[in-house]
């Protein structure tokens, strides 16, 4: 059995404890907080009592942006694999001393899970299996900065090189009903920022990121998704695609929820399919978890089997370094009113 330890008390450091703890496998050892918690773990207050304790696989490290490098480079020199929360440096400058500190020690793992949410594992799947062709364009309105650029790079198939980047921001009045914590009381219409991207990668692959202040939980924005390739479409929930000789499709993609009117086994995601094909199934079936929840407990289980030796790399450091890069260089092209190009790093 497979085990880790936590270095964080907030909300994402309670996901990975939770999710474990329905796992079974891996174990959540112990957590290193600055402050007593009342928890149904050890709850440590220095990461040199819960290294000595807990003797944890690896380390969660659930931290601050500006807290985070530090951290890593302290694990690291003691021999211990990192899953890092996102992103890994808050800055250019911090994420090339962090690489340079430890890149090359093949310990660090980028906790990214928007790639394993159900969804667009299922049309990544879809994407891989060359029902559209070759992907040559990807749109993600969904999430922000790396998560939105870990996406798109997966999308296109596209390895960690050269970007050329373009963008412009605008401002509009809209209503924010929901935030992180729920329904707002009094809601009210006030400005929000929406930023546009391009981003031109080296040897082909268009990348358009849409990004509005709080989409993530405001719902009355939609999220929206497109990958184009050359014999189609995936849009969101709908493939279009040339099936035969003059024959083009439309068809969906269809998630198998349980739950729903006699469907006494419980809500519950089941499988989402194109066709006769399945493209995903739910490896957690019975623990009705959002998809979210899903894509973080398979993070979690994915990094155990990297640390065992029987599983790839997650999200090694390099790709998550590499795609805040490019979400820097998003906010810079933005700022500055200018193109803004990613050239070749120590990571490239």
């Amino acid at each position: 059995m497979t085990s880790f330890a936590i270095v964080g008390s907030g909300w994402r450091a309670e996901y990975f404890r939770r999710l474990a703890a329905a796992l079974g496998d891996p174990v959540c050892a112990g957590i290193v907080s600055r402050g007593p918690k009342d928890l149904p773990v050890p709850v440590f207050t220095s990461l040199d009592e819960c290294l000595a304790h807990a003797k944890p696989d690896f380390v969660v490290t659930a931290t601050p942006w500006q807290v985070t490098p530090g951290l890593v480079v302290e694990l690291v020199e003691r021999g211990v694999p990192v899953l890092a929360e996102t992103p890994p440096a808050p800055d250019l400058d911090g994420l090339r001393r962090l690489w340079a500190a430890v890149g090359a020690s093949g310990l660090v793992q980028v906790a990214e899970q928007y790639t394993r949410m159900p969804a667009h594992a299922a049309r990544l799947a879809l994407v891989r299996s060359g029902t559209i062709g070759d992907p040559t364009r990807a749109d993600v309105s969904s999430t922000h900065q790396y998560h939105a650029v870990s996406l798109i790079r997966a999308y296109l198939g596209v390895g960690r090189g050269p970007v050329t980047v373009r963008a412009t921001r605008s401002t509009a009045p809209l209503l924010d009903p929901i935030d992180r914590s729920g329904w707002i009381a009094e809601p009210r219409v006030a400005p929000a920022t929406t930023t546009i991207a391009t981003l031109s990668f080296e040897g082909g692959g268009l990348g358009v990121y849409d990004f509005t202040d709080n989409q993530w939980h405001n719902q009355l924005l939609t999220r929206r998704l497109l990958v184009r390739g050359t014999l189609g479409e995936v849009r969101d929930q709908e493939v279009v695609h040339l099936a035969g000789d003059r024959t083009i499709t439309r068809t969906p993609l269809v998630r198998r929820q349980t739950g729903y009117d006699l469907d006494l086994d419980g809500y519950d995601t089941d499988h989402i399919s194109h066709g006769p094909t399945v493209l995903y199934r739910n490896p957690f079936q019975g623990q009705r978890w959002n998809d979210e929840e899903i894509a973080i407990a398979t993070l979690l289980r994915d990094t155990a089997r990297w640390v065992e030796d029987a599983g790839e790399p997650p999200y090694p450091l390099a790709d998550g370094v590499h795609d805040h890069r490019v979400a820097l260089a998003v906010e810079e092209a933005a700022d500055h009113d200018r193109t803004t190009t990613v050239t070749e790093e120590p990571w490239s």
